[in-house]
């Protein structure tokens, strides 16, 4: 272990990433009763230490550091680990492996702001939400060439030696957890790590006239573009990354950058029109509001006060953690330096700021008609201006759309609900079409075409998510998470023994009890949550009380992961509860089905195509030939256009894991676990969700031996 010398290139991150050595000498030489002293199980804080006083038949006496004295069965008491393992950098190489080992490792590493530890194969961050001096420029260099053993637990390091194998064979990083454990970060960190060192030394020149930024100040600019466009402040977390993203990242045979591609999954649009008391829309509502560029308020034609906007300030509209402001700038720097032209960067606030129009837009129903007409036309005329539009064209097609009834297109009255549902689902079409497109024209602009012959991909997924108030987005995050649990569980604890037996060491099979397959199946599979839901979208008349009833009839009683939900006072109202591998989820299925089908008002489509805004016509150009092929390509009468892309999501992200990495080399793949703790204090409910942490240790030491 390199010493307060060696660790000085490391500059003022060094005590935020290994203990100096007085600190080593002091545990080394500090007394310590190896026999009595154990960590015991105790209610409120799950595990504390103590020592023991006493022993009985099947009883142990032990007095706590708080100066409690404790009587607990013989299992309850775990060994201690001698003082030279305090704040252990591998937790592989403890003594004593069991949870308060590993629990209380990480609390003593994060109470002096080592948030990176290593655990056999893997490494675990915990969210400092604080900024820390472990990502400086000295940092990034001296991880640089450097060997796992060779220095301190980072996402660097991680990224070295993927860098480093990945001239051997492609290679991925997983980075998972929780929302709020700072995946997105960790994200950013990682690309940032090969931006840096894949270009080192050969800078290249900017050609006049030709874009703004090189290929490495691209590849970053990306982030604080689709940030703005794909992150929100959520009850955890305040840059909650609301999509998925599988970043690919190019090099050539000598290892320098070469090119990148991004794609996307799952962008929740259900957040463009709705939020909770306790959260934002998508960060770039109050960016433009925020009045940095007045000039766009100008343009837009809006005010800087977002609660003049309903669908953006049904919840919080300012985060204590961010500038609107200074982001706004980083957003319009991104755009410029990715080389969106002027006509595109116009194009893209205008629908943005559409959208914020469309939630004043205004209906009433006629005298003693159920049919909707315009309540003014004010804020129509402003919509319509943004979108390149008809401002009475658009009333007149909400109002009053054409649909087609056999070979023949009639008019069809709208009621005034049924207008604004309309509204809505524009909307989110239309700013999820153009976030889409925004990552075309990204990937465009990475794709150099220079000659690429390796690749390393970052995959970045929403994080699993427990709130107060769980609806179908909570459902599709959390089982695109339990299906990337159940591919890291197979090639760790499954395919990894395999492999044991292949190379001749006699070995008998560990069944760890982590297969999540009951869950994943109990919402994929035929008459599973996601085909009931598809099911009851094809019936007119179906509600969301008949698509609770099937699913009590058909899961009720019959699958152990399918549960109803505990009436809790204060708590909100949940319809069924799903038992995950990261904790019993409740949720509540008011509006799934209109969710799930969220049909777009074919009229008002065919007026975007048509629209003088160029790019608002191509998001639209293909509607209903996307909309196809979002569903799987199936009829739109099967319906589950959301079911599909959930689906696709999954999908799309293990064919690419299986495509472009060699899985029979598994413990050569760069396949790093970054888990959410979010508190020093790590109380019971981290305990479930560090369970999996130490298995896997376990798993790594008995791979060693």
């Amino acid at each position: 272990m390199s010493g307060d010398q060696e660790m000085a290139v490391f500059g003022e991150a060094a005590p935020y990433l290994r203990k100096s050595e007085k600190e080593r000498i002091e545990a080394q030489n500090r007394p310590f009763d190896a026999k009595n002293s154990v960590f015991v199980v105790e209610p409120k804080e799950s595990f504390v230490k103590g020592t023991i006083q006493s022993r009985e038949p099947g009883k142990v006496t032990v007095m706590t550091e708080g100066g409690a004295t404790l009587t607990v069965k013989e299992d309850q008491i775990y060994p201690m680990n001698p003082p030279k393992y305090d704040k252990i950098e591998d937790m592989a190489m403890m003594t004593h492996l069991h949870e308060p080992a590993v629990l209380y490792n990480l609390k003593e590493r994060y109470a002096a702001w080592m948030i990176y530890t290593y655990s056999g194969l893997f490494c675990v961050t915990v969210n400092p939400y604080k900024w820390l001096p472990v990502y400086n420029p000295e940092v990034v260099a001296a991880y640089r060439g450097k060997k796992r053993q060779e220095a301190p637990p980072h996402i660097f390091s991680i990224s070295d030696n993927a860098y480093q194998f990945m001239l051997r064979e492609n290679q991925s990083i997983l980075i998972t957890g929780e929302s709020g454990a700072g995946k997105t970060v960790n994200t950013k960190r990682v690309i940032q790590y090969f931006a840096t060192i894949a270009v080192t030394g050969e800078k290249k020149k900017e050609e006049p006239g030709k874009m703004q930024g090189t290929l490495e100040d691209q590849i970053i600019s990306a982030n604080p573009l689709l940030e703005a466009f794909g992150n929100a402040k959520t009850v955890r977390n305040d840059n909650s990354s609301r999509f998925g993203k599988f970043i690919r990242i190019h090099f050539g045979t000598t290892g320098k950058l070469a090119s990148a591609d991004i794609e996307t999954y799952l962008l929740e649009k259900s957040r463009v029109t709705f939020q909770l008391k306790a959260e934002r829309s998508y960060h770039i509502f109050y960016q433009i509001t925020s009045n940095k560029k007045p000039e766009l308020i100008e343009m837009l034609l809006i005010t800087t006060n977002p609660y003049d906007y309903p669908f953006v300030s049904q919840g919080e509209i300012s985060v204590a953690s961010i500038d609107d402001q200074e982001e706004l700038m980083a957003t319009d720097s991104a755009i410029d330096i990715l080389g969106f032209t002027n006509d595109e960067k116009v194009s893209i606030y205008k629908l943005t700021g559409g959208v914020m129009h469309y939630g004043n837009l205004k209906f009433k129903q006629k005298q003693r008609e159920e049919q909707a007409e315009p309540d003014g036309t004010e804020v129509a005329d402003k919509a319509a201006y943004l979108q390149g539009l008809n401002s009475a064209d658009l009333l007149k097609a909400l109002c009053y759309p054409r649909v087609k009834v056999g070979n023949e297109y009639v008019t069809k009255g709208q009621t005034v609900e049924q207008v604004y549902n309309a509204v809505g689902a524009l909307a989110k079409a239309v700013y999820e079409k153009m976030f889409l497109w925004m990552v075309t024209r990204i990937n465009q602009q990475l794709d150099t075409k220079q000659p690429r012959q390796y690749f390393i991909g970052v995959l970045d997924i929403a994080g699993f998510e427990i709130f107060d108030f769980n609806s179908l987005e909570q459902l599709c995050i959390n089982f695109t998470n339990e299906k990337l649990q159940q591919f890291f569980n197979h090639h760790m604890f499954v395919l990894e023994q395999e492999e044991y037996k292949k190379e001749g060491i006699e070995w008998t099979f560990i069944d760890f009890g982590m297969d999540l397959a009951a869950c994943i199946e109990l919402i994929e599979k035929p008459m599973g949550i996601f085909s009931i839901l598809e099911e009851e979208c094809m019936f007119p008349k179906a509600t969301d009380t008949s698509f609770k009833n099937k699913l009590y009839e058909q899961h009720l009683g019959k699958s152990a992961n399918f549960q109803k939900p505990k009436v809790v006072k204060g708590k909100a109202e949940a319809h069924f509860s799903l038992i995950h591998y990261a904790g019993t989820v409740d949720y509540n299925i008011t509006g799934w089905l209109d969710k799930n089908k969220d049909p777009l008002n074919e009229t008002v489509v065919g007026l975007y195509q048509k629209s003088s805004l160029k790019t608002l016509a191509f998001l639209f150009s293909g509607a209903q030939t996307a909309e196809a092929e979002a569903s799987g390509g199936g009829s739109a009468k099967k319906g589950g256009k959301k079911k599909g892309s959930s689906f696709q999501t999954v999908s799309a992200l293990f064919r690419e894991e299986q495509s472009n990495t060699n899985l029979s080399k598994f413990r050569k793949l760069q396949h790093e676990l970054e888990e959410a703790e979010e508190r020093a204090d790590i109380a019971e409910s981290q305990v479930n969700k560090l369970r999996v942490k130490s298995r896997e240790v376990h798993t790594k030491i008995i791979s060693e031996e």
